[in-house]
Parts: C-alpha cells; sequence; structure tokens
C-alpha cells in the first residue's frame, strides 16, 4: 500500500467508491438496528433488508451523480466535506420521498422509526466518510513525509490568510520534500497560537528555532511583505544559514494551485530592491501620448525597457532600432502580443552609419528621441578605443544631428555615472557624448530640439553585469571572481531607472544634466557573499571567492558629479538636476571632428590624446594609456571615494 500511495500517487475512483458504499451500508444498517433496538422480527420479515437496500441504491446513485468519489483525496477541503454533507441530506430525502409514494402505498410496509433512522444516519454516515478521508490524506502525508528522500523542514513566513494557504499547498503536493515546522511572525496577538494545528513562533527567535528544530528553509510570499519586513528577515536567515525561498501570490498559482516549479530560490534583486518609486503619469502622458518615438539601442537591457514603459502611454508609433538582429526579433514579438494596437516599426542598422539613420529620421519623422544606444563594458573599451568612440561619440554625434534636421521635439540621451571623472575609455566617450550634447543648446541652427541627459549607474540584471556572472560561477561551483575586496557599486532594477528616465525627460528644457538618486552602495563582496548564502550554500567551504585585481580603467568608488558640477533638487526626490559647466557649440564639434579624424585614421595614442583634452579630467587607471598624463596637472578631486551617496558608484 505503501508503495501504491506513493509512487502512483493517487488513490483510483473505484476504491473510494466501493469504500463509501461500504459505508454507507453499514451506517445505514447499523442506525436502523440500533432505533429498532434489534427487533429481529423486522429482519426476519424482510423489511430491514428492503430499507437497507432501497437506501444504498439511492445513496449511491447520488453521490455518483454529485461526483463525491473524483476527488483528490489529498487535496480535500471544506468544500468536499459540504458536498458530503449534500450527498447524505439529499439521499435521505429522495429515500424520504420514496418511501411516501412507493414503499407504504404498494407494499404495505410502514415503520414509524424510519425517520429517526435517517437522521442518526446523517450522523453516522457523514462522519465515517469524512473520517475516510481524513484517514487516507494523513496515511498519505505520513508515508510520504517519511519516505527515503531527505526532508527540508521549512518555516513559513506569516501567519495570514496567505501564509495558510501556502502550507496547505505545499503539505498537499506529494513531490516537496517539506515538512512544515511552523509559521514566523513578528505579530504579538499570533505569537505561540495554532492555526491548523501549526505553532506560529516569533520571528526574532528564529536562531534558538533553528538549533531547536534544524530549520533549512523559510518560505515566503514575495510580493506580500514590504520591503523593510523582507528584508529584516533575509538578514536573519542569511547570518543564519537558512535558505529562503519565495513563492508568488496565490492569484499566480496555475489553475489555483501551487506549481512546485513556482517554487524559487530568492534572488538577490529581491534583496536589492528599494521602494516603489512614484512617478508622475500624467507628465509622462502629456509627453509621449500620440506621438512618434524611436528608441536606439532598443534591444538591449535599458532599451528593451525603454520601449515596453512608452508604449503603455499610447504612443503614436513606436520605431526600435538596433543592429542586434535576434533580440530584437524577440522584444518584438514580445510587444506586439502586449501592445497589437500601437504601430511598431523594427529598424535593423548601426547608429554609426549616418546614411542608414538619415532614412530612419526620413521615413519615420519621430518627435521624441531616447538614446540608450552605446558600448558599455569597460575592459573591452579598454582594450578597443576606436569602436568605444565610433558607438558612443560618433553614433550620438549622429542621431543627435539628426534629431536637430529633423526638428525632433526632445532628445533623452542615457549616460552613465563612469563618465564621471572617467578613468576609462568607456567612461570618457560618454562623457564627450555628454559634452557634444549639452554644446546643442548653443548650436544657432537648432531651432526646436530639447536635449536632455540623464545619469546613472549599474542597473539590476542587466546583460553582462556583475549579478548574472556571479549567479554563473555559482551554478558552476566557483569560484566568484570579485576585483578588489573594496570596491563598491551603486544598484537601481532596470524598471526604476527607466522610470526616473521618463520622468526626467518632462523636466527638461534644454542643456541639463539629470542625476539619479542611487541609494547607499553595495560592497561587491558583500553582494557575492549574500548571493553564496541565497544559493543554500557557505562561503569557503562550498564556493571559494578570489580576487583578481581591478581590469583595465575600473575605479574601486563611482562619482555621479564632474569637477565643478553640483546639484539642484527637482519636484522628483530621486532626480537632481547638475549645474553643468557650459560648452561653446563651435569649439565641441571641432573637437569631436578631429576626435572622430583621428580615430578613423588608426592612430590610437593620438586618438587617446585628443580624448584627454576634450575631458581634461580623464586619467587613465590600471591602463596602457597612463603614460599620457605624465605631463598632465592632477585632478583637483577625491578620485578613491565619493563624498556622499549621490556621487557614488553605480
Amino acid at each position: 500500500m505503501k508503495k501504491y500511495l506513493l509512487f502512483n500517487k493517487v488513490v483510483p475512483r473505484w476504491m473510494i467508491m466501493v469504500l463509501d458504499f461500504v459505508i454507507i451500508t453499514w451506517s445505514f444498517a447499523s442506525s436502523y438496528l440500533i432505533v429498532n433496538r434489534f427487533e429481529f422480527s423486522n429482519i426476519l420479515r424482510g423489511y430491514f433488508f428492503i430499507y437497507t437496500a432501497l437506501y444504498c441504491a439511492i445513496a449511491a446513485l447520488v453521490m455518483y451523480v454529485m461526483r463525491i468519489h473524483t476527488g483528490l483525496i489529498r487535496y480535500s477541503n471544506t468544500r468536499d466535506v459540504l458536498r458530503i454533507f449534500g450527498s447524505v441530506f439529499i439521499s435521505s430525502i429522495v429515500y424520504m420521498l420514496v418511501i411516501a409514494a412507493w414503499v407504504k402505498p404498494y407494499m404495505h410496509i410502514n415503520s414509524p422509526t424510519i425517520d429517526l433512522v435517517l437522521l442518526v444516519n446523517f450522523s453516522v454516515s457523514s462522519t465515517l466518510l469524512i473520517l475516510l478521508r481524513s484517514a487516507v490524506k494523513s496515511a498519505f502525508n505520513y508515508l510520504n513525509n517519511y519516505s527515503t528522500a531527505k526532508k527540508s523542514v521549512v518555516l513559513i513566513y506569516g501567519s495570514d490568510n496567505n501564509a495558510v494557504l501556502v502550507k496547505q499547498a505545499l503539505e498537499a503536493s506529494a513531490k516537496t520534500n517539506f515538512v512544515i515546522a511552523g509559521f514566523v511572525d513578528n505579530d504579538l496577538n499570533k505569537i505561540n497560537k495554532e492555526i491548523q494545528s501549526v505553532k506560529v513562533y516569533d520571528i526574532a527567535k528564529l536562531a534558538k528555532l533553528k538549533e531547536k528544530r534544524a530549520i533549512d528553509k523559510l518560505v515566503i510570499m514575495n510580493h506580500h511583505l514590504d520591503e523593510q519586513e523582507k528584508k529584516t528577515a533575509l538578514e536573519i536567515c542569511l547570518a543564519l544559514g537558512i535558505q529562503v525561498l519565495t513563492v508568488p501570490p496565490a492569484d499566480q498559482w496555475i489553475y489555483g494551485k501551487l506549481n512546485l516549479q513556482q517554487i524559487k530560490d530568492l534572488k538577490i534583486e529581491d534583496l536589492l530592491q528599494r521602494k516603489t518609486i512614484q512617478i508622475d503619469t500624467t507628465r509622462i502622458s502629456e509627453d509621449l501620448q500620440g506621438k512618434r518615438v524611436l528608441v536606439t539601442g532598443a534591444a538591449g537591457s535599458i532599451g528593451s525597457e525603454i520601449v515596453q514603459q512608452v508604449l503603455k502611454y499610447n504612443p503614436a508609433m513606436v520605431i526600435l532600432c538596433d543592429q542586434a538582429e535576434s533580440p530584437l526579433h524577440e522584444i518584438r514579438l514580445e510587444v506586439e502580443e502586449k501592445f497589437p494596437e500601437i504601430p511598431i516599426v523594427i529598424y535593423i542598422g548601426d547608429i554609426r552609419n549616418y546614411y542608414r539613420m538619415h532614412k530612419l529620421f526620413a521615413d519615420y519623422k519621430p518627435e521624441l528621441v531616447y538614446h540608450a544606444a552605446a558600448y558599455k563594458h569597460v575592459p573591452m573599451m579598454e582594450e578597443n578605443p576606436s569602436e568605444a568612440i565610433r558607438a558612443n561619440v560618433l553614433g550620438t554625434k549622429n542621431i543627435a544631428d539628426l534629431s536637430v534636421a529633423f526638428n525632433v521635439r526632445k532628445f533623452v540621451m542615457v549616460s552613465t555615472d563612469k563618465a564621471v571623472n572617467p578613468t576609462n575609455i568607456m567612461g570618457a566617450s560618454k562623457r564627450i557624448a555628454e559634452i557634444y550634447i549639452q554644446s546643442l543648446k548653443d548650436n544657432p541652427v537648432n531651432k526646436n530640439t530639447c536635449f536632455i541627459t540623464t545619469r546613472f549607474g549599474n542597473v539590476l540584471g542587466s546583460n553582462g553585469s556583475v549579478i548574472p556572472r556571479f549567479r554563473a560561477q555559482i551554478q558552476k561551483g566557483g569560484p566568484i571572481t570579485v576585483t578588489h575586496p573594496e570596491i563598491t557599486r551603486y544598484f537601481m532594477t532596470i524598471p526604476e531607472a527607466v522610470h526616473l528616465v521618463l520622468e526626467a525627460g518632462t523636466m527638461g528644457s534644454g542643456g541639463e544634466i539629470f542625476i539619479f538618486d542611487m541609494g547607499e552602495p553595495v560592497k561587491i563582496v558583500d553582494l557575492a557573499l549574500k548571493m553564496i548564502k541565497l544559493a543554500g550554500l557557505q562561503p569557503d567551504r562550498d564556493i571559494k571567492i578570489v580576487f583578481s585585481g581591478l581590469r583595465p580603467g575600473e575605479k574601486l568608488y563611482e562619482e555621479l558629479l564632474n569637477t565643478g558640477e553640483n546639484t539642484m533638487p527637482t519636484h522628483h526626490e530621486k532626480i537632481k538636476i547638475s549645474h553643468v559647466i557650459k560648452y561653446p557649440y563651435k569649439q565641441v564639434t571641432d573637437d569631436v571632428n578631429e576626435l572622430i579624424l583621428l580615430n578613423n585614421q588608426g592612430d590610437e595614442m593620438a586618438t587617446v590624446s585628443k580624448m584627454k583634452d576634450i575631458v581634461p579630467e580623464f586619467l587613465s587607471k590600471n591602463s596602457k594609456f597612463e603614460h599620457l598624463d605624465n605631463n598632465r596637472p592632477a585632478r583637483v578631486t577625491e578620485m578613491q571615494k565619493p563624498a556622499s551617496k549621490l556621487l557614488a558608484v553605480v
């Protein structure tokens, strides 16, 4: 039987029907004999057999019609209990009607005690039918819990209806290797109470509980907790070595049941997320509704999110421009399914190709441009400076110049904190792009286009970033490589960053650089330690951390303000405006054109030297270009650590 329950998982319907029939037969017969005080004269005359056979036939038919035998017993709940009561009650009513309409008039059999028999039988048979299901369910859970597979002892965070649903779902599934040890909560009114025979414990006493009950895992309904509650619980679990699992809200369960594939390890992104940012959707809607919008770099992490969010504001058209064919195809399929009523244009092209971009502007005449196309990886651009200049400088210049030529109303550029006091080619190329964008306000030809720059740092989960890399290294068994024990970065989610990009785009009048508040800095080695623990592993024992040294051009700390810049607030607490140095358009254009010419000639050192002329604060670090700084004055800024959280790494 044990093998049958554990491996076939389902008690067959015919077996349930047979057991139910045996119960209703025994119940009615016993009730009849008890009420009639075991008068065997009725048995001898056949009344007992007639009444019993008739009731059993009616009850079997009613229960078959009501299908009380069809449910999986391990999922039995209050609804199933009500169906049992209903079937027994209906059987009794039908039985009384048959007795009154047929047995008494035609068979001349009368039993004055039959009403009392039915009343006793209702109690006995209902109780036994329910007990049968409870017994099978308990036996199933018992055998499953003590099978040969190792069980994980788990706690469920919370003690409300959502937590109870999670408990029931975990207990009902034969495939989970979980033993529910209890609930944990910080609600003093619920602590030490019991819910469905399971105790509610104080979350503050989790350490003692782990030692006493050998707790392995904590299960949370991720979207149900506020950020502070979640962070507090997670920090405790990480310190104790308790693995944290998440389940989605009950309304996302498949067919109303929790699928095991929906139980996931907590991700580091969940731990780093901040309070949801409130944005002014009215202003953004006024900016975007009914407009033709171009997004460059539309297949990238930031660009694709810009596309998704812009489409929510019902633009007249969205043009997705990128050179990456396959990712662009994927996002096309996704957005056309979500927003079938909005025209989507897929434009495969390279922003470095002026003529291809000119055709884009001529054909579709965008009114707003979100420029997210760029090369972003510091070490790769340090090895390939010519491509950084072609993409980040020439490409930006092409899109900006065409925006002026075609009277684009607003141009919003996505920049990076690495453009601030740059120490690498990538950052310097983005800073030059910023300078060119700022100078266009001084361009006498520009009569209509408002140029805005947004500057922020690392986003969680972007392609090739630190978190996906650490996750892949953990999956391979390590080691995790960190460049330096003191390196820090600021993190922001991709949706959060794009929210702020759209909001900043509504604020600018031209030439501004908007800087995002990136929150508190994160030490990368601490990030690695947390990711190891979240995977249920132990640092050093299971996964090693190796320090590989700073890469070419890499800083220990990032900054968000250049030398000579300061900020002023906006109406949004997360967005500041940088007071920037003004750049004359003619001089900047001449410098940028000379840089592009030197780059085309292939003289790498001369090209990088020109970059340093345009951006005097560009001092190479850990790079083959450091010698170019020997005759340059030292920068008068603190290069090692930001002065405040706004001047920080992302």
